[in-house]
């Protein structure tokens, strides 16, 4: 059976596939934030749902990329989870 990371590792080869991914990283990135930051609050999707005033299926949806979430979803996830939103700017190219 061929692992999921073996044939990403052969994909990354391929110019188009790698250049598509990259363009994916903010969004993995912000999800893997979402969930950590759920995470550290000892919250499951369900009691985080309950505290920002919306459905479990909306923050899994937000946590898997699928949907991108406003400010203000984002603020209210933030306070939820007991941490403060921060958003800034960076230069093209930069990391």
């Amino acid at each position: 059976m061929t692992k999921v990371r073996d044939l990403h590792k052969k994909w990354m080869k391929n110019p188009k596939y790698r250049s598509e991914y990259e363009a994916l990283g903010e969004e993995f990135q912000l999800a893997q934030t979402l969930i950590a930051a759920r995470m550290h609050a000892g919250l499951s999707q369900t009691q985080l749902a309950r505290r920002m005033r919306t459905s479990q299926s909306y923050v899994a949806r937000i946590e898997s990329g699928q949907v991108k979430p406003s400010t203000d979803a984002l603020e209210r996830f933030a306070q939820a989870t007991g941490f403060r939103l921060r958003i800034s700017f960076q230069p093209v190219g930069a990391r």
